[in-house]
Protein backbone atom coordinates (compact mmCIF):
# COMPACT_ATOMS: atom_id res chain seq x y z
CA UNK A 1 0.00 0.00 0.00
CA UNK A 2 2.84 2.29 0.97
CA UNK A 3 4.36 1.63 -2.48
CA UNK A 4 1.24 2.49 -4.27
CA UNK A 5 0.72 5.90 -2.31
CA UNK A 6 3.80 6.89 -2.84
CA UNK A 7 3.47 6.47 -6.79
CA UNK A 8 0.32 8.06 -6.70
CA UNK A 9 1.99 11.02 -5.09
CA UNK A 10 4.72 11.49 -8.05
CA UNK A 11 2.34 11.07 -10.25
CA UNK A 12 0.20 14.01 -8.40
CA UNK A 13 3.25 15.91 -8.26
CA UNK A 14 3.97 15.54 -11.57
CA UNK A 15 -0.06 16.66 -12.34
CA UNK A 16 1.39 19.97 -10.38
CA UNK A 17 4.41 20.49 -12.39
CA UNK A 18 2.34 20.76 -15.54
CA UNK A 19 -0.27 22.97 -14.40
CA UNK A 20 1.91 24.89 -11.97
CA UNK A 21 1.77 28.80 -12.44
CA UNK A 22 1.83 32.20 -10.81
CA UNK A 23 0.49 35.50 -11.10
CA UNK A 24 3.48 37.26 -9.26
CA UNK A 25 6.27 38.40 -11.38
CA UNK A 26 9.30 40.66 -12.15
CA UNK A 27 10.40 42.65 -14.71
CA UNK A 28 13.56 40.69 -16.63
CA UNK A 29 16.29 42.85 -17.32
CA UNK A 30 19.49 42.46 -19.62
CA UNK A 31 22.18 40.37 -17.40
CA UNK A 32 24.59 43.67 -16.94
CA UNK A 33 28.28 42.93 -18.70
CA UNK A 34 31.82 43.46 -17.46
CA UNK A 35 35.34 43.93 -18.97
CA UNK A 36 37.34 41.78 -18.13
CA UNK A 37 41.29 42.53 -17.17
CA UNK A 38 44.15 41.39 -19.43
CA UNK A 39 46.76 39.87 -17.18
CA UNK A 40 48.87 36.49 -16.23
CA UNK A 41 46.25 36.07 -13.12
CA UNK A 42 43.03 36.69 -14.65
CA UNK A 43 41.97 33.44 -13.71
CA UNK A 44 42.79 34.58 -10.47
CA UNK A 45 40.64 37.69 -11.06
CA UNK A 46 37.70 35.81 -12.44
CA UNK A 47 37.40 33.51 -9.76
CA UNK A 48 37.00 36.69 -7.52
CA UNK A 49 34.46 38.04 -9.43
CA UNK A 50 32.35 35.53 -9.33
CA UNK A 51 32.65 34.69 -5.59
CA UNK A 52 31.70 38.61 -5.26
CA UNK A 53 28.42 38.20 -7.59
CA UNK A 54 27.24 35.33 -5.67
CA UNK A 55 27.63 37.13 -2.41
CA UNK A 56 25.86 39.89 -3.23
CA UNK A 57 22.45 38.45 -4.81
CA UNK A 58 20.61 40.15 -2.14
CA UNK A 59 17.31 38.81 -1.20
CA UNK A 60 15.37 39.14 2.20
CA UNK A 61 14.27 36.71 4.93
CA UNK A 62 11.63 35.01 3.30
CA UNK A 63 8.04 35.64 5.00
CA UNK A 64 5.63 32.90 4.77
CA UNK A 65 6.17 29.00 3.77
CA UNK A 66 8.46 27.81 1.06
CA UNK A 67 6.64 24.85 -1.04
CA UNK A 68 6.15 23.34 -4.97
CA UNK A 69 10.38 23.56 -5.31
CA UNK A 70 11.13 22.30 -8.39
CA UNK A 71 14.79 22.46 -8.18
CA UNK A 72 17.79 22.50 -5.64
CA UNK A 73 21.63 23.21 -5.63
CA UNK A 74 24.59 24.23 -3.86
CA UNK A 75 26.20 27.02 -4.74
CA UNK A 76 29.88 26.64 -6.02
CA UNK A 77 31.00 28.39 -3.05
CA UNK A 78 29.07 25.99 -0.85
CA UNK A 79 27.43 28.58 1.31
CA UNK A 80 23.72 28.62 0.01
CA UNK A 81 21.55 26.35 -1.17
CA UNK A 82 19.20 27.65 -4.42
CA UNK A 83 15.54 26.38 -4.37
CA UNK A 84 13.76 26.92 -7.83
CA UNK A 85 9.98 27.80 -6.66
CA UNK A 86 6.45 28.63 -8.31
CA UNK A 87 7.46 31.78 -6.71
CA UNK A 88 11.08 32.67 -7.42
CA UNK A 89 14.24 31.73 -6.29
CA UNK A 90 14.64 31.19 -2.64
CA UNK A 91 17.88 29.77 -1.07
CA UNK A 92 19.24 28.69 2.50
CA UNK A 93 22.14 30.20 3.77
CA UNK A 94 23.54 29.92 7.53
CA UNK A 95 20.59 28.64 9.26
CA UNK A 96 17.71 31.24 7.80
CA UNK A 97 15.57 31.20 4.36
CA UNK A 98 15.55 34.21 1.80
CA UNK A 99 13.43 35.13 -1.31
CA UNK A 100 14.66 37.24 -4.17
CA UNK A 101 12.10 39.83 -5.31
CA UNK A 102 13.09 39.86 -9.00
CA UNK A 103 12.26 37.50 -11.64
CA UNK A 104 9.19 35.92 -9.25
CA UNK A 105 8.65 33.57 -12.17
CA UNK A 106 6.97 29.75 -12.16
CA UNK A 107 10.56 28.14 -12.23
CA UNK A 108 9.89 24.74 -13.25
CA UNK A 109 13.53 22.16 -14.65
CA UNK A 110 15.69 24.38 -12.29
CA UNK A 111 19.11 23.28 -12.68
CA UNK A 112 22.22 24.35 -10.68
CA UNK A 113 25.41 24.53 -12.06
CA UNK A 114 29.32 26.62 -10.33
CA UNK A 115 28.12 29.87 -12.44
CA UNK A 116 24.40 30.24 -11.60
CA UNK A 117 21.11 27.95 -12.61
CA UNK A 118 19.23 27.04 -15.83
CA UNK A 119 15.32 26.92 -15.57
CA UNK A 120 12.55 26.89 -17.63
CA UNK A 121 8.68 27.58 -16.38
CA UNK A 122 6.42 30.19 -16.59
CA UNK A 123 6.33 34.46 -16.40
CA UNK A 124 4.53 36.18 -13.54
CA UNK A 125 2.78 38.82 -13.80
CA UNK A 126 5.47 41.37 -13.99
CA UNK A 127 7.64 39.84 -16.71
CA UNK A 128 7.93 40.78 -20.12
CA UNK A 129 8.86 37.22 -21.17
CA UNK A 130 6.05 35.23 -22.63
CA UNK A 131 4.96 32.44 -21.86
CA UNK A 132 6.36 29.30 -21.50
CA UNK A 133 9.88 30.74 -20.68
CA UNK A 134 11.61 28.35 -22.69
CA UNK A 135 15.60 28.12 -21.18
CA UNK A 136 16.80 31.05 -19.05
CA UNK A 137 19.96 31.33 -17.31
CA UNK A 138 20.92 33.41 -14.53
CA UNK A 139 24.94 34.11 -13.05
CA UNK A 140 23.15 36.57 -10.35
CA UNK A 141 20.84 34.83 -8.33
CA UNK A 142 17.88 35.26 -10.15
CA UNK A 143 18.55 39.24 -10.07
CA UNK A 144 18.65 38.96 -14.02
CA UNK A 145 17.57 36.47 -16.44
CA UNK A 146 19.36 35.39 -20.21
CA UNK A 147 16.92 34.15 -22.81
CA UNK A 148 18.87 31.00 -24.04
CA UNK A 149 15.90 29.68 -26.48
CA UNK A 150 12.17 28.23 -27.02
CA UNK A 151 10.78 31.18 -25.37
CA UNK A 152 7.00 31.11 -25.88
CA UNK A 153 7.41 27.74 -27.07
CA UNK A 154 7.93 25.18 -24.45
CA UNK A 155 8.30 24.48 -20.57
CA UNK A 156 10.94 22.11 -19.85
CA UNK A 157 10.18 19.98 -16.56
CA UNK A 158 13.03 17.82 -17.23
CA UNK A 159 15.91 19.83 -17.76
CA UNK A 160 19.24 19.34 -16.03
CA UNK A 161 23.35 20.86 -16.62
CA UNK A 162 26.41 19.31 -16.43
CA UNK A 163 27.41 21.46 -12.82
CA UNK A 164 31.63 22.12 -14.38
CA UNK A 165 31.02 21.20 -18.41
CA UNK A 166 28.22 22.97 -18.45
CA UNK A 167 26.13 20.66 -20.98
CA UNK A 168 22.81 20.96 -21.10
CA UNK A 169 20.27 17.79 -21.07
CA UNK A 170 16.42 17.71 -21.72
CA UNK A 171 13.45 16.08 -21.99
CA UNK A 172 10.99 17.92 -24.42
CA UNK A 173 7.25 16.72 -23.91
CA UNK A 174 6.43 17.90 -27.55
CA UNK A 175 7.78 18.96 -31.05
CA UNK A 176 8.81 22.74 -31.26
CA UNK A 177 10.32 24.66 -33.84
CA UNK A 178 14.00 22.94 -33.32
CA UNK A 179 13.56 19.71 -31.87
CA UNK A 180 11.36 16.39 -31.86
CA UNK A 181 9.92 14.88 -28.47
CA UNK A 182 12.68 13.27 -26.46
CA UNK A 183 15.66 13.61 -24.86
CA UNK A 184 18.60 15.54 -26.31
CA UNK A 185 21.54 17.51 -25.50
CA UNK A 186 23.76 20.50 -26.27
CA UNK A 187 27.55 20.59 -25.25
CA UNK A 188 27.36 24.43 -26.75
CA UNK A 189 25.28 25.91 -24.08
CA UNK A 190 22.01 25.70 -25.96
CA UNK A 191 23.52 26.94 -29.32
CA UNK A 192 22.65 23.53 -31.19
CA UNK A 193 21.32 20.13 -30.19
CA UNK A 194 21.66 16.33 -30.73
CA UNK A 195 18.99 14.31 -29.88
CA UNK A 196 19.96 10.60 -27.76
CA UNK A 197 18.11 8.06 -28.51
CA UNK A 198 17.39 6.89 -24.48
CA UNK A 199 16.77 2.77 -25.60
CA UNK A 200 15.98 1.26 -22.14
CA UNK A 201 13.84 3.71 -20.16
CA UNK A 202 10.65 2.34 -18.92
CA UNK A 203 7.89 4.18 -16.37
CA UNK A 204 7.17 7.20 -15.93
CA UNK A 205 9.95 10.10 -15.40
CA UNK A 206 10.85 11.57 -12.04
CA UNK A 207 13.89 13.24 -12.42
CA UNK A 208 17.11 13.43 -13.87
CA UNK A 209 20.90 13.93 -13.71
CA UNK A 210 24.26 14.65 -16.06
CA UNK A 211 27.40 14.09 -14.62
CA UNK A 212 29.34 16.68 -13.73
CA UNK A 213 32.15 16.86 -16.05
CA UNK A 214 31.24 13.64 -18.28
CA UNK A 215 28.59 14.09 -20.11
CA UNK A 216 28.50 10.23 -20.98
CA UNK A 217 26.92 9.70 -17.49
CA UNK A 218 23.10 10.18 -17.49
CA UNK A 219 20.91 9.46 -14.86
CA UNK A 220 17.08 8.86 -15.09
CA UNK A 221 14.54 7.99 -12.27
CA UNK A 222 11.06 6.49 -13.30
CA UNK A 223 8.56 5.01 -12.11
CA UNK A 224 10.23 1.41 -12.72
CA UNK A 225 13.69 2.40 -10.54
CA UNK A 226 16.64 4.40 -11.56
CA UNK A 227 18.33 4.10 -15.18
CA UNK A 228 22.10 4.78 -15.85
CA UNK A 229 23.22 5.81 -19.23
CA UNK A 230 27.45 5.11 -19.94
CA UNK A 231 27.11 6.51 -23.57
CA UNK A 232 25.49 10.21 -23.30
CA UNK A 233 21.96 9.06 -23.16
CA UNK A 234 21.40 6.52 -25.77
CA UNK A 235 21.19 3.64 -24.04
CA UNK A 236 20.19 2.87 -20.34
CA UNK A 237 20.22 0.02 -18.21
CA UNK A 238 18.27 -0.57 -14.80
CA UNK A 239 20.76 0.57 -11.90
CA UNK A 240 18.75 0.16 -8.90
CA UNK A 241 17.48 -3.50 -7.24
CA UNK A 242 13.99 -2.65 -7.02
CA UNK A 243 11.39 0.01 -6.21
CA UNK A 244 10.10 2.91 -7.25
CA UNK A 245 13.11 5.46 -9.01
CA UNK A 246 12.86 9.09 -7.24
CA UNK A 247 15.36 11.46 -7.02
CA UNK A 248 19.21 11.12 -8.97
CA UNK A 249 22.51 13.50 -8.46
CA UNK A 250 26.11 12.82 -9.57
CA UNK A 251 29.65 14.01 -7.68
CA UNK A 252 32.69 12.89 -10.14
CA UNK A 253 32.87 9.91 -8.74
CA UNK A 254 29.17 8.49 -7.27
CA UNK A 255 25.57 8.60 -8.61
CA UNK A 256 23.56 9.49 -5.29
CA UNK A 257 19.70 8.45 -5.87
CA UNK A 258 16.30 7.38 -3.81
CA UNK A 259 14.03 4.60 -4.09
CA UNK A 260 10.83 3.91 -2.84
CA UNK A 261 9.69 0.19 -1.61
CA UNK A 262 7.77 0.15 1.31
CA UNK A 263 10.18 2.63 2.73
CA UNK A 264 12.99 5.04 1.22
CA UNK A 265 16.31 4.29 0.23
CA UNK A 266 19.25 6.19 -0.28
CA UNK A 267 22.39 4.20 -2.25
CA UNK A 268 25.69 5.90 -2.83
CA UNK A 269 26.55 3.97 -6.28
CA UNK A 270 30.66 4.05 -6.84
CA UNK A 271 31.29 4.92 -10.61
CA UNK A 272 34.46 3.24 -11.24
CA UNK A 273 34.52 0.10 -8.24
CA UNK A 274 30.61 -0.66 -9.74
CA UNK A 275 29.35 -1.27 -6.14
CA UNK A 276 26.63 0.47 -3.86
CA UNK A 277 26.03 1.72 -0.27
CA UNK A 278 23.08 2.25 1.23
CA UNK A 279 23.57 6.04 2.97
CA UNK A 280 21.36 6.66 6.14
CA UNK A 281 17.86 9.05 6.04
CA UNK A 282 16.27 10.85 8.48
CA UNK A 283 12.19 9.12 9.11
CA UNK A 284 10.18 9.99 6.45
CA UNK A 285 7.36 7.46 6.46
CA UNK A 286 5.49 7.64 3.20
CA UNK A 287 7.99 9.76 1.84
CA UNK A 288 11.02 9.95 -0.15
CA UNK A 289 13.80 12.62 -1.29
CA UNK A 290 12.87 13.85 -4.97
CA UNK A 291 16.00 16.35 -4.96
CA UNK A 292 19.18 15.35 -3.83
CA UNK A 293 22.57 17.76 -3.70
CA UNK A 294 26.11 17.70 -2.35
CA UNK A 295 28.37 20.63 -0.97
CA UNK A 296 30.99 21.19 -3.39
CA UNK A 297 33.16 22.52 -0.59
CA UNK A 298 32.54 19.36 1.84
CA UNK A 299 31.55 15.62 0.57
CA UNK A 300 30.01 14.97 4.19
CA UNK A 301 27.28 17.66 3.61
CA UNK A 302 24.23 16.44 1.61
CA UNK A 303 21.11 18.31 1.19
CA UNK A 304 17.96 16.85 0.48
CA UNK A 305 14.42 18.17 -0.94
CA UNK A 306 11.32 15.40 -0.63
CA UNK A 307 7.85 14.90 -2.66
CA UNK A 308 6.16 15.98 0.25
CA UNK A 309 8.08 19.40 1.26
CA UNK A 310 10.54 18.54 3.78
CA UNK A 311 13.69 19.74 3.57
CA UNK A 312 17.27 18.52 5.74
CA UNK A 313 20.79 18.82 5.71
CA UNK A 314 23.27 16.29 6.87
CA UNK A 315 27.17 17.84 7.79
CA UNK A 316 28.89 14.67 8.72
CA UNK A 317 28.03 12.53 5.34
CA UNK A 318 24.57 11.42 6.11
CA UNK A 319 25.02 10.11 10.29
CA UNK A 320 22.43 12.44 11.15
CA UNK A 321 20.13 15.04 9.48
CA UNK A 322 18.69 18.60 10.63
CA UNK A 323 15.00 19.34 9.02
CA UNK A 324 15.41 22.77 7.64
CA UNK A 325 11.67 22.64 5.91
CA UNK A 326 8.87 20.98 7.34
CA UNK A 327 5.47 20.23 5.70
CA UNK A 328 6.53 23.68 3.53
CA UNK A 329 7.18 25.58 6.82
CA UNK A 330 10.60 26.97 7.32
CA UNK A 331 12.40 26.06 10.53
Amino acid sequence: MKKQLLIIIGITFLFVLVGCSTDNKEETTEEDTTDTQESSDSADSDDEEKAAELSDIGGKELEGDLSHAHGMGYEENGERILFGTHIGLRYFEDGTWYEVTENQNDFMGFTVFDEGFYTSGHPSAQSDLPNPIGIQKSVDGAQNLESIDFVGETDFHFLTVGYKSHDLLLYNPDKNSKLDQGFHISQDEGESWKKVDASGLEGDYMEIALHPVDSNLVAVSTTQGVYLSQDGGNEFDLLSDGGQGIGVFFSEDTLYYSTYSGNANFIAYDLEADNREELNLPQLNQDAPLFISQNPQNEEEFAIYTIEDQAYISEDGTDSWKQILKDGSVQ
